[in-house]
């Protein structure tokens, strides 16, 4: 199974758009894909993919319940279908799941019991063989650095990361050579970034310097998706992949924008390809 998470500690980079163009990608390609939100803001996968109508419900299950051992159902009730995507959507209970996760590790710790608040999605992921159920998975976190971040990396051991050719974005990625390391340190594990994806890249000098410098880093840098501002933000209007977008919102086919499509395959694709490659 390929599993990423999606992550930058930039805001307003298209992580969100990436990964749920990722799902779709692979989907489309005859995979089975599992799609889990843990950004508690409005504005995350869960409401581009059309799934978000639960977020605000506190009486309906979440995986928020289901990684503090307290569900109020099965962990399959918890998937959505969108695109061919299965998708476990965001609830609002994830702004406290720090606060709910420490509870209950204090309380396992009063019993004698060893409970790490930083591995309960492996957890849940593992007790309902996700591993063997999908070729797939994929988690979109917040940016911040807290214990969503963490339990996502915990699951996935991997990163892709979206990168906006800007002063801010590249000292984002600059940042990941101490991120990493804290990561593989505080978690025990080891962490690998599986490629940085340039967004809104439009070829000047600067840019062209930067992405140069990434890959001199030695990071993998696949594809470039240059600027497509009218299409993404078609995709968050319309609450579809750019794929859907494309086929059943625009008036006509743009070559341009087939082209991002194409490259959105292309690195779905290199992404399997490596982890098959390993295996």
């Amino acid at each position: 199974m390929l599993a990423f998470t999606t992550y930058s500690e930039a805001g307003g980079v298209g992580k969100s758009t990436l990964a749920a163009s990722l799902a779709v990608a692979a989907a489309r390609d005859g995979r089975d894909v599992l799609v889990i939100d843990l950004d508690p803001q409005e504005a995350s996968i869960s409401y581009l993919l059309d799934v978000d109508d639960e977020r605000d419900d506190s009486s309906a299950d979440s995986l928020v319940r289901h990684l503090v051992e307290r569900p109020r159902g099965e962990f399959d009730d918890l998937i959505r279908p969108s695109e061919g995507v299965d998708v476990i959507p965001a609830h609002n209970s994830l702004s406290m799941l720090g606060k709910h996760l420490q509870r209950r590790e204090e309380e396992a710790n009063d019993f004698g019991e060893n409970w790490n608040r930083n591995v309960q999605l492996l957890r849940v992921l593992r007790e309902n063989d996700v591993q063997d159920r999908y070729d797939t998975l994929i988690i979109d976190p917040p940016a911040t650095a807290d214990v969503k971040l963490y339990n996502a990396i915990h699951a996935t051991r991997s990163l892709v990361v979206p990168f906006e050719p800007s002063g801010k974005g590249f000292k984002s990625v600059d940042g990941l050579e101490d991120l990493v390391p804290g990561l593989e340190e505080n978690l025990g594990i080891n962490v690998g970034v599986l490629a940085i994806v340039p967004n809104n890249f439009s070829g000047t000098n600067d840019q062209q310097d930067m992405l140069e410098e990434i890959q001199n880093k030695g990071y993998d840098v696949p594809v470039v998706l240059n600027e497509r501002g009218s299409l993404f933000e078609g995709c968050w209007r319309q609450q579809c992949s750019a794929f859907k977008y494309i086929e059943e919102h625009r008036d006509r086919e743009r070559d341009y924008e087939l082209a991002t499509l194409e490259r959105l395959r292309s690195l779905s694709r290199q992404l399997h390809g490596t982890v098959e490659a390993t295996a």
